[in-house]
């Protein structure tokens, strides 16, 4: 598969891309693995929906990510696991014990009856098992269903209810932090509202601390006897793959369906150019495989690629901020992939939590998750890159399933809060509210895609109305991403926010991630969101909510303040109408701040809130509230 070494290739591969995207991917497909050849590059329609790719051709994934490099690469690292605790020895798997690993946990669930097109659930910590079920279900051709471990009995319910799984695999408990979660106890309750789950594998940790029950299967008896090797069962290309389930604006989660071949095919290209990943490479992504990224740059693309990829469970700040570093010193790793939220933490701390360790194995850095505000871009460059790596700031969604603007490591411009430039077969539009193209540079608008990439969302399951209403029906024949853009006069792109998002302040469309931007810029703020809300006179008033980083002594002079720094680096216009300074904000676990649950209190609509079983800390929703309705 070949790696864009210049600018100049870069240009040459996005034009071919767009010229002809049918000869472009069906080239980037040849490098891999197929049981058949397929005979149509793709098939689409928007209107429909209706996307498919590499008709015609039969694979599996996991041939791909593990028996193509065991000629070369049996006895290279494949996994590394750090766990929570310091004094926890580190595992790895070399890619020849993590194919024997993966083929008996396969033929485990075989042997309790789960077949091609059965939906699993797995409801893991950050351990390796988790790495080796994911990967064990696609190779018999199961359709995986990885729920965040810590979600409540109900929210994992309603996922496992919604995509029917008839098998859970789970842990007695989990470790994050300083927390010990008992996710069999959740289980216990969740199962109970889940008709469809007829076995429930334990893999189990410190079995004291938990209720088993008599129907519980043991993970590790389970899998002991199981021969390791499994021939990998033939997908269609458009065999489903997996289903991840994402919070929408309503409170039930969007199960979002993954297929084998487009997807495969698009996160390896993309992580080979976007990270311009070297085969001495150690990847380091400290998400959770339970969210897309962990899915996509954690464990398939790197897998994908014959790279050695690093599992942490913990947090970066646990027992100290400073175990990303000594995890990246420990294992040398070569390239960081991490969330703007975890960035904007650490920098709160003392600068001798980043001097103490050796980061100078470090050649890339990654951002993900929401764009990247100005202050944290720098700290990230010159403290953990110390001015002289690139960071690839990676904009793209669960339902893309791979990076879609990003620049590409030294290869192409990065500019600070921007995403830069599209991957080739990305076809991005700028549209107004009437859909009508904004052709041009130096221009804002309603980010769309023209043209479909192979890793696209294929429908919602069990509900493809839904899936035509979210993403093909705002705009004739597009793809709608839900966000707002801005192309500046070099043609990067700029993500602004969420178009429900965007405020129309007398008359003047304001973006909530240039008003937070702004807010973030005042040395009292660590972390700031905003919302709008109906004003009788302007239409719409902007409320902030702001973490301060300062003992709060004199709160109206802070705010005052605030509202001053809006006014000098963007506008009267744009100074919030109301300023409160909390604790938290209510987030995923992917880092996305929930802002329709901060425009629900300052409404004082709490009791519609919807779903917030996505989020880190629910209990932040109510204190938040408290605030808010103490003040205003």
């Amino acid at each position: 598969m070949q790696k864009i070494s210049s600018f100049e290739e870069y240009q040459q591969a996005y034009t071919a891309s767009i010229e002809n995207p049918e000869k472009f991917w069906a080239t980037i497909a040849s490098f891999f693995t197929w049981k058949k050849p397929f005979t149509t590059t793709v098939k689409w329609e928007f209107d429909t929906p209706s996307i498919e790719w590499f008709l015609g051709g039969e694979l599996n994934i996991t041939e791909n990510c593990l028996d193509r490099h065991l000629p070369l690469l049996a006895d290279k690292k494949a996994i590394i696991w750090e766990s929570n605790f310091v004094d926890v020895p580190s595992i790895s798997y070399t890619y020849q014990e993590l194919y024997e690993e993966v083929n008996k946990v396969a033929n485990a669930l075989k042997s309790i009856g789960i077949q091609k097109g059965d939906r699993v659930g797995i409801y893991l910590p950050m351990v390796p098992e988790l790495a080796i079920t994911v990967l064990a279900c696609a190779r018999i051709g199961a359709i995986h269903s990885v729920v965040f471990a810590g979600f409540s009995a109900q929210a994992l319910s309603d996922r496992l209810n919604d995509a029917q799984c008839s098998l859970l695999i789970t842990a007695d408990i989990a470790y994050r932090g300083d927390k010990t979660i008992l996710l069999k106890t959740i289980v216990n309750e969740a199962i109970t509202i889940t008709p469809s789950i007829k076995n429930v594998v334990v893999l189990n940790r410190n079995k004291e601390l938990i209720e088993h029950l008599p129907t519980d299967i043991d993970y590790k008896t389970l899998v002991a006897s199981q021969s390791n090797q499994c021939e990998a069962t033939a997908m269609q290309s458009e065999d489903p793959l997996f289903i991840l389930y994402t919070s929408g604006s309503t409170g039930k989660p969007k199960g979002v369906l993954h297929t084998t071949a487009g997807y495969m095919v698009y996160t390896a290209y993309t992580f080979l150019n976007v990270f311009q990943y070297e085969p001495s490479d150690i990847h380091f992504c400290t998400a959770d495989i339970g969210w897309i990224t962990g899915h996509s740059y954690l464990l398939y693309a790197p897998l994908l690629n014959g790279a050695t990829t690093i599992l942490y469970e913990g947090i970066p700040t646990y027992p100290t901020p400073a175990r990303l570093w000594e995890i990246i010193e420990k294992h040398q790793a070569t390239i960081l992939y991490t969330a703007p939220t975890a960035i904007r933490s650490l920098m709160t701390y003392d600068d001798s939590y980043t001097a103490t360790n050796d980061l100078s194995s470090l050649r890339v850095l990654g951002s993900v998750g929401e764009p990247i505000n100005v202050e944290a871009w720098n700290w990230y460059y010159q403290k953990i890159g110390k001015s002289k790596l690139p960071i690839v700031d990676t904009w793209w969604q669960t339902e893309t399933g791979g990076i879609l603007i990003s620049s590409l490591a030294g290869i192409t411009p990065m500019k600070p809060t921007y995403a830069t430039l599209p991957l080739p077969g990305v076809q991005p539009m700028l549209v107004n509210e009437k859909g009508e193209e904004i052709i041009g540079n130096g221009v804002s608008g309603n980010l769309c895609l023209k043209y479909p990439i192979p890793s696209m969302i294929r429908t919602t399951y069990n509900n493809p109305i839904r899936c035509k209403e979210a993403y093909f029906s705002t705009y004739p024949n597009l793809y709608f991403t839900g966000d707002g853009c801005y192309r500046d006069e070099d043609g990067n792109y700029r993500i602004t926010g969420r178009v429900d998002d965007v405020l129309n302040i007398a008359g003047h469309r304001i973006g909530t991630a240039e008003v937070e931007d702004a807010i973030n810029q005042h040395e009292s703020s660590v972390e700031s969101a905003v919302v709008g809300i109906a004003h009788a006179i302007k239409g719409q008033q902007i409320v902030a909510f702001v973490i301060s980083s300062l003992e709060i002594k004199d709160e109206a002079l802070i705010c005052k303040q605030i509202q001053d720094s809006v006014s000098k680096l963007i506008s009267p216009i744009a100074k919030p109408d109301q300023i409160i300074l909390v604790p938290a904000l209510p987030k995923t676990r992917s880092g996305k701040i929930m802002r329709r649950i901060l425009r629900k209190i300052a409404e004082k609509q709490i009791q519609d809130i919807g779903d917030t079983s996505t989020l880190i800390d629910a209990s932040v929703v109510d204190t938040i509230a408290q605030l808010y309705n103490a003040k205003y």
